[in-house]
């Protein structure tokens, strides 16, 4: 018998990334202002919704471990 971490996601609550951004509340609205690229790919050029979305949240994670500020990130 495997013990679960105490703070691991159920396998029942698991998702795919459709699922997630399909049932998620809505993008920033300035998410298309974040350009560069990630993982090889220019994200502003990317034409999967999906894909470019999650490569969104990658550039996003990327900026944050670099301590930039989420102000600065967002364009706030």
């Amino acid at each position: 018998m495997k013990r679960r971490q105490p703070n691991a996601i159920p396998p029942e609550k698991k998702t795919d990334f459709e699922n997630f951004f399909n049932n998620a509340p809505a993008m920033n609205p300035n998410v298309s202002k974040i350009t560069g690229v990630i993982c090889g790919y220019r994200v502003e050029e990317i034409e999967d919704k999906i894909m470019q979305q999650v490569r969104y949240l990658d550039k996003l994670i990327d900026e944050l471990a670099k301590g930039k500020a989420m102000e600065k990130i967002l364009r706030k």
